[in-house]
């Protein structure tokens, strides 16, 4: 069964997983790649496996091209695999984390059966107003950055792509995507959106880790 957020003392579900993607020699073949899927899965006594099947679960539901999932997967994880490379588009990449991910819950639960992703709560409305403010907020610097940074390749489509994920995958995991492409970019954000980034964090129920786990690139001095 799936935690609640505030368990894990780091970043979770698709954003966490990519995260672990660090090295492009570790991640040269689809099954290399699944191999670091399964890792991560089986943490947490394989709950995580849990928040990630979820978050594969509506982005594959929601109406994104392959296109943008492969985008919003590239923003997130400096390019350093790419499922397009290696003979699959972005709804079939998900789908092998997903396959993943029903492998390790059925050690645990061998009669489970994924259902379909649950309809976004009323909630999340005024979540994904925030989120979205946050991401025009950011957007010039992160779309600069895409397409000029020497940490990450360019991605010119990343931010609306990312404007597009809030209302079609909902508030949570588009924050989340959009903090590990703000990081693998290595966008510089003021002390103010920092602080507005942490509150946005417990609205949305995060251990402040998931969040401020020390790579974002703060200049508080953008505030004077």
């Amino acid at each position: 069964m799936d935690r609640p957020h505030d368990e894990f003392d780091e970043d979770f579900g698709l954003s966490g997983l990519t995260q672990k993607f660090r090295d492009p020699a570790q991640v040269s073949d689809g099954d290399a790649a699944a191999d670091v899927v399964a890792a991560v899965a089986d943490q947490f006594d394989g709950a995580y496996a849990w928040q990630l099947l979820e978050d594969v679960r509506r982005l594959m539901a929601s109406s994104l091209t392959d296109e943008a999932m492969v985008t919003l997967w590239l923003g997130a994880t400096r390019g350093y695999f790419d499922p397009t490379v290696h003979a699959m588009n972005g709804r079939a990449w998900l789908r092998r984390i997903a396959d993943v991910c029903v492998t390790r819950i059925r050690r645990d639960e061998p009669s489970f059966v994924p259902t379909a992703s649950e309809p976004l709560e009323d909630r999340d409305q005024e979540l994904r107003v925030a989120v979205l403010e946050e991401i025009r907020a950011v957007g010039s610097a992160l779309a600069d950055a895409g397409v000029t940074s020497l940490y990450a390749a360019p991605l010119p489509e990343l931010v609306p792509t990312l404007e597009r994920a809030v209302a079609e995958v909902g508030a949570d995991l588009a924050f989340r995507l959009l903090l590990r492409a703000l990081q693998a970019y290595f966008v510089r954000i003021s002390g103010t959106t920092h602080q507005r980034f942490l509150e946005l964090g417990e609205r949305l129920g995060y251990n402040e880790y998931v969040v401020d786990d020390g790579c974002l690139n703060v200049w508080p001095e953008l505030d004077r």
